[in-house]
């Protein structure tokens, strides 16, 4: 019994060195032909066995928490750059939203050519490159402040660029260096982000009201780069990310899949109405713009907070489930609470539990994607699944702004906001539901043949 089992084990460790010698091929040997996707399905269950879950990954962790720092943080800081907008009567607030949403919407545009590209050209060079464009985008960006026009090219266009490489190479990173621990090093990462949207947002408000939005825009452009070009040096792979097909549409035969891409293509729709017209909220409320940037902030750190704790229930409870909490925590606090928040006391315990609920979707998606699907095709799955969130990212704030100026506009009082609040709140909803087949309907088999 025992030499049998030798031998099996044998057999399948020189199966996998095979799968392996194919699979590491130079990029340019036998590139006409993908390799056979169950052959990437094996090598995923290979690389996945051999994560050292630390090490050198603590440092890549540490390199991508910089970079979600300020691809996330300033994203959900542009509520603030866009009230400063509106008041200077540059455009309206559904307009500049476009401005805003577009950025992030290049994650899902881009998901899958970057995610090709990454693996062209590595992490580390990928790395540099998005970081490099976002900080461009924000410098070009104070050249324009009076034309929006040039804030869809700078703030939309560039900066898009940069967020857009810059998600994808701390998506597919983390997953190469932990196994147990993907959940809280994924939950590290993104919660850096919060936390860089907690403390910009301050910072951004400080800077427009001392040196203007135009200034505000170049030095949070300096210190992107100051900060972030050093660190994508410490960003690495730890195995190169080899030749897939460019979309691996065998993935929508897994049924788990597809509910995922579809559930997430519609929580994207409500997830950034909250930053992006929470300061306008306030106001409405007669508040000041620093207590709309104190809002802002809160909804930020509680992002983090949530991500953080998201990053360990992925570990403990699983990730499918901590997915679901999340989003239907977001749809209720979106129903329930929002609605009635006419006063400082509610607001704050909205902003907390829709922040942590938001937060908390981003940082389980690339831990589900991982678990689900091996580490070996985390890339070229997520840069699927990121390209359903197109239309969330780009229209769902969009959306929410002339439903508001349909409403009453800005002007209109807290009974203005309403009928977009219930919009954003009733997408969430569908996307909770969404979860709970993939929950109830699907297993968490790690990897199967397809």
């Amino acid at each position: 019994m025992s030499n049998t089992k030798g031998i099996s084990t044998g057999v399948e460790l020189q199966q996998s060195g095979q799968i392996g010698d194919r699979l590491n091929k130079s990029p340019g040997e036998d590139t006409a032909t993908p390799p056979d996707p169950d052959e990437v399905i094996q090598a995923s269950l290979l690389a996945d066995a051999e994560v050292p879950d630390g090490g050198y990954g603590w440092i890549v962790i540490f390199g991508c928490a910089v970079f979600t720092w300020w691809f996330i943080g300033t994203a959900y800081c542009w509520g603030i750059l866009q009230a400063a907008l509106v008041k200077n009567g540059v455009s309206s607030s559904s307009t500049l939203s476009f401005v805003g949403s577009l950025a992030p919407a290049c994650i899902s545009f881009l998901g899958i050519l970057n995610a090709n590209i990454i693996r062209k050209i590595g992490t580390r060079i990928s790395a540099l490159l998005g970081i490099f464009l976002l900080g461009l985008g924000e410098v070009l960006s104070g050249f324009v402040t009076s034309n929006i026009g040039g804030l869809f090219a700078t703030a939309g266009v560039v900066m898009g660029i940069g967020i857009s490489l810059c998600f994808m190479v701390v998506s597919a990173v983390p997953a190469q260096y932990f196994k147990t621990k993907r959940g809280i090093a994924n939950g590290i990462v993104y919660a850096a982000g919060g936390l860089g949207g907690a403390i910009t947002s301050f910072i951004m408000n400080a800077l427009i009201d001392k040196v203007g939005i135009a200034w505000t825009f170049r030095i949070i452009g300096f210190m992107t780069w100051g900060t972030g070009l050093p660190t994508a040096w410490l960003i690495k792979q730890r195995v190169p990310i080899r030749r897939t097909a460019f979309v691996e549409w065998r993935l929508f035969r897994d049924i788990r899949f597809t509910l995922l891409f579809a559930a997430g293509a519609i929580a994207t729709f409500p997830l950034l109405v909250p930053p992006f017209f929470l300061p306008l909220y306030t106001e409405s409320l007669g508040m000041s713009s620093s207590a709309g940037a104190g809002v802002v902030a809160a909804f930020n750190f509680a992002s983090a907070m949530g991500r953080l704790l998201c990053g360990f229930c992925s570990d403990y409870v699983g990730p499918l489930n901590t997915l679901f909490v999340s989003l239907l925590l977001s749809a209720l606090s979106m129903l329930i609470l929002w609605p009635v928040s006419t006063s400082l006391g509610p607001l704050i315990v909205f902003v907390i539990i829709n922040g942590m609920a938001n937060g908390g979707f981003f940082s389980t998606i690339p831990t589900v994607v991982g678990n689900v699907f091996g580490s070996a095709r985390v890339s070229v799955a997520m840069g699927m699944i990121v390209t359903g969130w197109a239309g969330g990212y780009l229209l769902g704030a969009p959306i929410a702004g002339y439903i508001l100026n349909a409403s009453g506009g800005e002007d209109g009082g807290v009974v203005a906001y309403r009928p977009a609040i219930f919009y954003a709140g009733g997408m969430a909803m569908s996307a909770t539901i969404m979860a709970m087949f993939i929950r109830l309907k699907t297993d968490t088999r790690p990897l199967k043949k397809l």
